[in-house]
C-alpha cells in the first residue's frame, strides 16, 4: 500500500503535528483522489496496529477504479488489548498458559501489567495491587472483592481538568463520559461479591469450560478487562472529536481534491464517528464512513431514543455531514459485543433506570444501527451488489458470512481482514459520487 502515512494522537487528542503536516504536503503532490483513514480499536503497540493496516489494506490497490489514486492513513492512538484476546491470522501474544478460550490463570502476565501501567500513568501502585489480588485470589474474603472494585475505580478516575469530561456519552441518558461505572462503587462487600459473580457467569456463557466453571476471581479479572475498555471507549470519543476531526479539516484545506473516507474497528469505530462532531455541518469532505464491529451504542445515531423520546443519541444527524453513506458492519459471532459490551454498559448505569432486556445497551457492531428512520439492513452479499448501498444516510450490513473466526470470550471481534470488507469500503466511497 502506497502512499502510506501515520497520524498519531495522545490520550487527550493532541496530534503529532509533523505527521499531519506531511499528509497535508504530500497527499496533493501525490495526486491522491481518495484518502482512507483507518483507526484501530483494541491494541497494544504500533507494530500490531501497522500489521493490521498492512493486512487490511492489502487488497485495495487491486480493487481501485481506473484513475483512482488511493492514499492510506493509519491512525494511532493509545488503546490496549489483553494478551489472551486472539486476532485471526496474527501470531498469539506471549502469555502464561491458561484454560482454552479463557483468561491466563492466575494473575496478570508481564505484558498486560506493563500496558496497564502505560495506559494509566500515575497508577503504578494501583496496577501492582490489582495484580497481587488477581494472583493471590483470596477466597471467602468479601472485603478483598470490595477492595478490588475500589482499586478499579481509582484506576479510572480522571483529573478534573481532563478534556475527556467534555465529550458526550453515546446516549443522552447515560452518565457523564468521565463517570466511573457504578458497578465499581458497590455499597457493601456483598454487593461487590455479586458484581464478581455476574461477570463470572458471563464468562461461563461466553467461553464455557465444563472442566472448571469460572470462579469469582475469574469474574474479577473480566471486570478489570471491561473497566479498561470503558476507559478506552471514553478516550476514543475524545480523540475523535478533539483530535481526528480538526486534523481532517486541515488536511482537506491542504488537499481539497482528495476525498476522505473513515474506517474504524471496535473503539476505533467510535473514534472516527465522533470525528464527525468536529466537522462543519456542510463540509462534505468525508465521502464515506465504514464501521467494523463498532464498540459503541447502536442508538448513537438515533434522533429519538426508544426508551426516552425526548432524548437523542450523541451522533444524531452526524450522517448528514458525510457525502456518502455511513456503513455499520455487524456480526452475531462477535462474542465481545454479544455478551460483555451490554453487561459492561448496563453496569455503568443506575440499575433502577433499566428497561427489561439487554437491547437498550447493545453495540452497533453486534446488530447494526438502531432507531434511525430509513436505515437499510443488508447482507454483505447484497451490499456488494452494484448500486446496492444508498447514496447517503445510514446502512447496516450483516457481515457474519466472513466475520466469524475467533476464540474465547471475544469471538470474531477482530476478524476483519477480508477482501469482501475492502470491497465494501470502496463501494461506500463510490456511492457518494
Amino acid at each position: 500500500m502506497s502512499p502510506y502515512w501515520e497520524l498519531t494522537f495522545d490520550a487527550e487528542g493532541d496530534v503529532n503535528a509533523g505527521q499531519r503536516s506531511r499528509i497535508e504536503r504530500q497527499a496533493a503532490a501525490e495526486g491522491v483522489t481518495d484518502l482512507l483513514f483507518f483507526s484501530h480499536g483494541w491494541n497494544n503497540d504500533r507494530s500490531i496496529a501497522t500489521r493490521l493496516y498492512s493486512r487490511f489494506f492489502a487488497p485495495f490497490p487491486g480493487l481501485a477504479e481506473p484513475g483512482q489514486k488511493l492514499g492510506y492513513v493509519g491512525v494511532l492512538w493509545p488503546a490496549m488489548r489483553f494478551t489472551d484476546e486472539p486476532i485471526p491470522d496474527f501470531p498469539a501474544a506471549a502469555a502464561p498458559p491458561g484454560r482454552p478460550g479463557r483468561a491466563p490463570d492466575p494473575g496478570l502476565d508481564e505484558t498486560t501489567r506493563r500496558v496497564l501501567g502505560a495506559q494509566f500513568p500515575g497508577r503504578v501502585h494501583t496496577v501492582a495491587r490489582i495484580s497481587e489480588l488477581l494472583t493471590e485470589r483470596p477466597e471467602g474474603e468479601p472485603e478483598r472483592y470490595a477492595e478490588f472494585l475500589r482499586l478499579l475505580r481509582r484506576l479510572l478516575e480522571l483529573d478534573p481538568n481532563n478534556p475527556t469530561r467534555d465529550i458526550a456519552p453515546d446516549m443522552a441518558d447515560e452518565p457523564a463520559a468521565a463517570a466511573v461505572p457504578l458497578a465499581l462503587a458497590a455499597d457493601s462487600d456483598a454487593d461487590a461479591e455479586a458484581v464478581f459473580a455476574e461477570f463470572a457467569a458471563a464468562l461461563d456463557q461466553a467461553a464455557p469450560d465444563p472442566q472448571r466453571p469460572a470462579a469469582l476471581w475469574d469474574g474479577g479479572r473480566e471486570l478489570l478487562r471491561q473497566a479498561t475498555y470503558y476507559a478506552m471507549k471514553r478516550r476514543a470519543g475524545t480523540i475523535g472529536q478533539r483530535g481526528l476531526g480538526p486534523a481532517l479539516i486541515r488536511i482537506a484545506k491542504a488537499a481539497p481534491d482528495a476525498r476522505q473516507h473513515l474506517i474504524g474497528h471496535s473503539f476505533g469505530a467510535r473514534l472516527v464517528s465522533y470525528a464527525l462532531r468536529a466537522l462543519p455541518a456542510t463540509a462534505g469532505q468525508v465521502g464515506s464512513v465504514t464501521l467494523l464491529q463498532g464498540a459503541f451504542s447502536h442508538y448513537a445515531f438515533a434522533p429519538k431514543l426508544p426508551h426516552d423520546k425526548g432524548q437523542s443519541g450523541a451522533l444524531n444527524g452526524m450522517q448528514r455531514r458525510v457525502a456518502g453513506p455511513v456503513v455499520s458492519c455487524y456480526s452475531e459471532h462477535d462474542g465481545a459485543l454479544r455478551t460483555f459490551y451490554p453487561l459492561a454498559a448496563r453496569m455503568a448505569r443506575d440499575d433502577q433506570s433499566l428497561l427489561p432486556g439487554a437491547d437498550r445497551w447493545g453495540a452497533i457492531g453486534f446488530a447494526g444501527i438502531k432507531a434511525v428512520t430509513g436505515c437499510k439492513n443488508l447482507t454483505l452479499k447484497e451490499a456488494l451488489a452494484e448500486d446496492a448501498l444508498p447514496a447517503k444516510g445510514c446502512v447496516s450490513v450483516n457481515a457474519a458470512a466472513v466475520v466469524k473466526r475467533g476464540g474465547g470470550p471475544v469471538g470474531a471481534h477482530s476478524d476483519i481482514c477480508h477482501k469482501e470488507l475492502a470491497r465494501l469500503v470502496l463501494a461506500a466511497g463510490r456511492a457518494g459520487r
